[in-house]
């Protein structure tokens, strides 16, 4: 892993940082390949609306892209851009004039998943907060609990590759690190993202590629759709064979849906056969 801070590699971050003391930031975690970010914009586009509700400021784009280019050196990668409201001291009001800090990371390419992901339910819930909803703020302790869950004596699907998470009302939201579509009836479904939950990078390209909509799921909607599949902005689209007892044979809409992922995306251009 290789690490700027506000543009110098070596950096330190403030003990102060309010990133760290509260979780008072945003950040973006970025499929590279061949040296750029193929979704940059819609990165970029995440990040300034999250940072225009927190009311953060944020550094110039030509700056970051900068900064992205000189760690990338033409080749590929995961990265993951920071920015927190930078040092204010103690208590919860921030600073009048903040100063930000900006970290990016450069991080290997996650191993393929052989075959269909193994999903369990997770037990912890998603807190329903519009003003944080939609927006990839830092504070994910929700996640970090629900992954916890893993390593609980007695936990069943110990080797689940990723869980669902509900919000406290129930209705399906997604996973711990991906958004989640449904097949029901013929069209994809995904669950909205007003109470709690992030607009994924790839949600949003999913939602206008495959013609998707967004819509309430319950669990029991999830467990009786067509297919399911999970998707990031890291890891593209990744087919689901197993929610707790539910199992799912390889779909062609999945293996379409990921076919029309690598036309679009350069990273993922290894398209694979159709069912």
């Amino acid at each position: 892993m290789r690490v700027l801070v506000d543009g110098m590699e070596g950096g330190t971050v403030a003990a102060g940082d309010r990133g760290l003391a509260y979780g008072d930031g945003l950040f973006e975690t970025m499929r590279a390949h061949a040296g750029t970010v193929p979704w940059w914009p819609a990165h970029w586009r995440r990040l300034l609306h999250g940072a225009q509700r927190l009311r953060i400021p944020v550094p110039a784009e030509a700056d970051v892209v900068q900064h992205v280019t000189a760690l990338l050196q033409g080749g590929d990668g995961v990265v993951k851009l920071l920015l927190t409201r930078g040092a204010g001291g103690r208590g919860y009001t921030p600073p009048p004039e903040p100063a930000p800090t900006c970290i990016v990371s450069r991080h290997p390419v996650p191993v393929a998943t052989p075959g269909g992901l193994k999903l369990r339910w997770c037990d912890t819930r998603l807190a329903e907060q519009p003003m944080l909803a939609g927006i990839k703020h830092c504070n994910r302790l929700e996640q970090v609990l629900a992954r916890l869950e893993w390593t609980a004596p007695g936990c069943p699907m110990p080797d689940a590759d990723d869980g669902l998470m509900r919000a406290t009302s129930g209705d399906v939201v997604c996973a711990t690190s991906a958004n989640v579509f449904a097949l029901i009836d013929g069209q994809w479904r995904t669950p909205p993202v007003d109470v709690c939950g992030v607009a994924g990078v790839c949600r949003e390209w999913a939602l206008a590629r495959l013609d998707a909509r967004t819509e309430t799921l319950s669990p029991q909607h999830v467990e009786s759709a067509e297919a399911v599949f999970l998707c990031n902005a890291v890891r593209g689209i990744l087919p689901v064979a197993r929610l707790g007892d539910r199992t799912w044979s390889p779909h062609p809409r999945v293996a379409a849906a990921r076919r029309a992922l690598a036309l679009d995306h350069p990273a993922f251009a290894a398209p694979p056969e159709t069912p």
